[in-house]
């Protein structure tokens, strides 16, 4: 039993300092940008991304999550040609919306 304990923990542990989401060849191209910074550009669409919020009842780290979140909606962007992307919405349940832009 305390072997299955130590063993969950350190997988939480792992899972928490990794990141689950890899950025593509397409979404290397694509910026997160402010609102300001697509003011001359054409919006292409929108995008939501999601990912586990919690993992194990434990909160996952805010900045993880808003990373991942910025990296699947850049490889979606490539996806639609788009360049840029901006946030539209506050993250909710591990989900959020984005702007694609084409700048």
């Amino acid at each position: 039993m305390t072997k299955a304990l130590i063993t969950a923990i350190g997988a939480v542990m792992l899972v928490s300092c990794s990141s689950w989401v890899q950025l593509t060849s397409e979404g290397e191209s694509v910026m997160l940008l402010p609102e300001s910074g697509v003011a001359s550009c054409t919006r292409v669409g929108g995008t939501r991304s999601s990912t586990l919020n919690t993992i194990l009842f434990t909160q996952r780290n805010r900045l993880r999550l808003e990373e991942e979140l910025a990296t699947l909606a850049r490889n979606e962007a490539g996806s639609m040609s788009g360049d840029a992307i901006v946030i539209e919405s506050p993250i909710s349940d591990g989900t959020q919306r984005f702007g694609v832009y084409r700048c």
